[in-house]
């Protein structure tokens, strides 16, 4: 499948440039095993960077402009690195723009290109296209300008990026998966100091992604809301941060905070403690306390962050009654798009069929499920 997608990019280039990519870079989507909302608290996130990957196919082309070319959407769009400004009709674009911008200001070269971008990391799903691209860029832009730079520090920036430039003030957990991932395993990430841990899920267990195919409806107001209403309930806590406030010490004094913030803080409080113990129980294939947890995070995403959907609630119906399933919970922000299963690895064929069925009978949707592996951080390669 490598093989027909590099064709199918190569030919695409050449058709829209005339000419062969010098350079292929990658960077890969990521799943949270568990940590929804938890890094904008500076919480715990387990994520696993993901097989599922954005490719950009590019040729320097000796001037100050950077031509695009996305083949998922089949749209072109191009700017001027001496003049960039957001786009409203090409909205893709803002994330190679945003990166663009922010390389400049830190005093980094940047040349112009003509690109080919092509990915297999579905669309509005969470599970971090947007931060896939971004990452792809900001490592097509280091290897054509011959700088150095830690994956790390491109994590930071690419953060800003969409901070600053794009206008969504999300935590650093998309870019962080997507610039240090690890072949064969998920990371802890401590959002608070970036600090990670590598975790070895035990053998016989499968991650099976299943997109709900119904596109993620968090509007920028309803993340808002969430966010504030943490911020709020630490300032009324008097710590800087949720990732602050021990549960027993939430326990005691909830009866301090209005009753909707008091709901997202025991979430993102429970949440955060709850990253370290899948860690352990993925690592130990403890099943039991993996259903467990998976079960209580659901729960608080459902009841307590309320950042379930329609569509997810029939998705984790499908999950929980199909075959070999050993636990399923929400992915990414929620409010649709993708959700997580944690799968018996002999099982995942018969989990598959099983999900797409009863989902299918139940919204009249066709889910994608499948298994995804454990990949490597943004970088160049060759195909």
């Amino acid at each position: 499948m490598q093989v027909e997608r590099r064709q199918h990019v190569a030919e695409l280039f050449r058709t829209k440039f005339g000419s062969e990519p010098q350079l292929w870079a990658r960077a890969p989507g990521r799943v949270d095993l568990m940590g929804s909302h938890t890094d904008y608290n500076l919480g715990y996130v387990l994520t696993l960077p993901i097989s599922r990957d954005t490719w950009m196919a590019v040729r320097k082309n000796g001037s100050r402009t950077v031509q695009l070319h996305a083949a998922n959407l089949n749209e072109d769009d191009c700017f001027s690195l001496d003049a960039i400004e957001k786009t409203s009709t090409k909205k893709w674009s803002n994330y190679i723009r945003g990166v663009a911008s922010v390389l400049q200001a830190e005093g980094l070269r940047t040349d112009g290109f003509n690109a080919v971008i092509h990915s297999t990391v579905p669309l509005e799903s969470g599970l971090s296209s947007s931060a896939a691209l971004e990452s792809a860029t900001a490592v097509v832009f280091r290897a054509l300008g011959g700088w150095e730079m830690t994956p790390r520090t491109m994590a930071t920036l690419c953060q800003r990026a969409e901070n600053q430039f794009v206008g969504v003030n999300c935590g650093i957990l998309d870019q962080f998966s997507s610039c240090l991932g690890e072949a064969e395993c998920a990371l802890l990430l401590d959002c608070r100091d970036l600090s990670t841990r590598t975790v070895r899920i035990a053998d016989g267990i499968s991650v099976v992604i299943c997109n709900t195919v119904s596109p993620r409806q968090l509007s920028g107001s309803e993340y808002a809301q969430r966010r504030a209403d943490c911020e709020r309930g630490a300032t009324i806590l008097g710590v800087g941060f949720l990732r602050e406030v021990p549960i027993e010490v939430l326990a005691a004094r909830r009866n301090e905070l209005p009753e909707q913030v008091a709901r997202r803080c025991e979430f993102i409080v429970a949440e955060s403690a709850r990253c370290a113990s899948l860690a352990s129980a993925l690592e130990a294939g403890n099943r039991e306390e993996i259903a467990r947890l998976c079960a209580e995070s659901f729960a608080g995403a459902r009841d307590l962050y309320e950042i379930t959907s329609p569509s997810m609630l029939a998705m984790n119906r499908a999950m929980q009654q199909a075959p070999g399933v050993i636990g399923s919970r929400q992915a990414g922000a929620g409010f649709g798009g993708c959700m997580v299963a944690f799968v018996d690895g002999r099982s995942t064929e018969e989990f598959r069929t099983s999900v797409v069925e009863t989902y299918l009978n139940s919204t009249g949707l066709r889910a994608e499920v499948y298994p995804v592996r454990a990949a490597t951080g943004a970088g160049v390669f060759e195909p």
